[in-house]
């Protein structure tokens, strides 16, 4: 089963992934409700969600999931109390059992103006938790034509956005721990055959290393290492070898570092620093700053109260220097085991 690149024959079909990077229509998120796993901390949870809401309509329009009309009005007066451009901002009703839309929202394919939302399975990260509602969220969204004239293809296999990575060029980049969590029987080369046939890939890169402590997805890749334009990975580096996460990050950034571009040279790197930890009572949480929104013209990147904030913010803007880096306070957040990437889905350019 080794080795970290896999190839397989090119695609030829006209639809393609697009990189978190080009041109979007609008990050889709929900709103944390009192129904959710976000109850005890709902309020200082909302603050986050109201920071994140301003640096995202600062750049394009955000699309809020909320349960009902009441949580609508709520959600409504609670941005507008904090001068967020409303003009920015869709409200949409549907269910949902959490708020994670990476793992529970549309990957969306494009083939020019036309757009395939694959709908996988959504177990609730290998049935941990309750995802009934989750599983059917794109299914809801598109009956209210959110996503326009878009096709959805209902995919039973289970596959969360977190999870894999693309530079829009056929190229996907991925964890071996978690794929093979949730579908153990299958090979690594019938995984790729599949990935590489639904997501339009003709590479796929596999981690065989790569873990955070207070991550419950099985080591999805948004929390670990990113693509990034012009042959760059962003990774999440440990330089204190007291830190029980030490070995297993230095060999994933081995590991990334015998990767090639698709014309065999080496990935520019840009390692990313450790903050402390980060602890709820004994258990301590997943403070990655891998776990970065990339929106048109900026980069929303998750920040802890730590002094490698700053140094991380640096790093980002040598990898998008194109881009404004907007920090987001994600203490409230990473205290249910996600942080930034893991809220939100981005919906490319024309599908909303």
């Amino acid at each position: 089963m080794g080795g970290a690149r896999t190839y397989v024959e090119p695609m030829t079909q006209p639809y393609r992934f697009p990189a978190e990077w080009e041109p979007q229509s609008a990050i889709l998120i929900a709103w944390p409700t009192a129904d959710t796993d976000w109850a005890p901390r709902l309020g200082e949870v909302e603050n986050a969600y109201i920071q994140l809401v301003a640096g995202i309509t600062r750049f394009q329009p955000a699309v809020i999931v909320v349960a009902d009309d009441d949580v609508e009005a709520y959600a409504q007066a609670r941005l507008q109390s904090n001068r967020i451009e409303m003009d920015r901002v869709r409200f949409v009703t549907a269910p949902y059992d959490d708020t994670w839309l990476r793992d529970s929202g549309p990957i969306t394919l494009r083939d020019g103006a036309m757009f395939n939302l694959l709908d996988f399975r959504f177990t609730g990260w290998g049935g941990k938790y309750g995802a009934s509602d989750d599983d059917q969220l794109i299914q809801r969204l598109q009956a209210q034509s959110l996503f326009g004239d878009a096709k959805r293809e209902s995919i039973d296999f289970a596959l969360e956005g977190g999870a894999i990575e693309t530079d829009g060029a056929g190229t996907l980049l991925t964890t071996w721990q978690c794929l093979h969590e949730r579908h153990p029987d299958a090979s690594r080369e019938e995984l790729t055959s599949k990935l590489s046939d639904w997501l339009k890939q003709d590479r796929v890169l596999w981690l065989d290393h790569g873990y955070l402590e207070g991550d419950d997805t099985d080591a999805h890749i948004d929390t670990l290492a990113r693509l990034a334009p012009d042959d760059a990975i962003v990774f999440q580096a440990c330089d204190d070898e007291s830190d029980s996460h030490y070995a297993e990050l230095k060999a994933m950034a081995d590991e990334i570092a015998a990767l090639r571009t698709r014309d065999g040279r080496p990935y520019r790197l840009f390692p990313l620093p450790w903050a402390q930890p980060i602890l709820d009572g004994e258990r301590r949480l997943a403070a990655s700053y891998a776990n970065f929104l990339i929106v048109n013209g900026a980069v929303l990147m998750p920040s802890y109260g730590d002094p490698a904030d700053a140094k991380a913010a640096a790093v980002l803007v040598e990898a998008f220097p194109d881009r404004e880096i907007v920090q987001i306070d994600c203490r409230p957040i990473i205290w249910q085991n996600g942080s930034l990437h893991c809220l939100t889905m981005q919906l490319p350019a024309g599908l909303v």
